[in-house]
């Protein structure tokens, strides 16, 4: 019997971490400005909270699209994390909808750094896949 109620111990425990760790949903406060959500999407992304720092790049699409340069910069790291989650395909749309937002007159309000780091990004998803192909 106590090795019965062990197991069923631990199996709660499991059960409780796992959903902790899966949580969709965060609670933003509204009144966060622009810069407060960059820093708190990145703090989450330097944690692999890959979920929470991608709702707080959205949050800043939805809330601040007055905010271009903002709005650049979360786009450029949504598709940055979906690279690092190895889903490439997405992450290749992503960036590319990027450079084409440096392909419109938008592009004198856009920073620079956006561009050149989505074409990087690009070449190394295009390299590992070209390795791929060879092997």
């Amino acid at each position: 019997m106590k090795y019965i109620n062990r197991i069923a111990f631990f199996g709660m425990l499991i059960f409780i971490f796992f959903f902790n760790s899966c949580a969709s949903t965060i609670n933003i406060p509204a009144n966060l400005s622009p810069a407060q959500l960059i820093q708190r999407g990145q703090e989450a992304s330097d944690r692999n909270r890959y979920r929470q720092s991608l709702q707080y790049y959205t949050a800043i699409i939805e809330r601040h699209s007055l905010y271009i340069d903002y709005v650049i910069a979360a786009e450029y790291e949504i598709a940055f994390i979906h690279y690092k989650q190895r889903r490439f395909d997405q992450a290749r749309n992503e960036f590319n909808s990027i450079l084409a937002r440096y392909d419109t007159p938008e592009r004198e309000l856009l920073p620079p750094q956006f561009e050149i780091l989505s074409r990087i990004v690009l070449e190394r998803i295009n390299q590992r896949q070209t390795r791929t192909r060879r092997q």
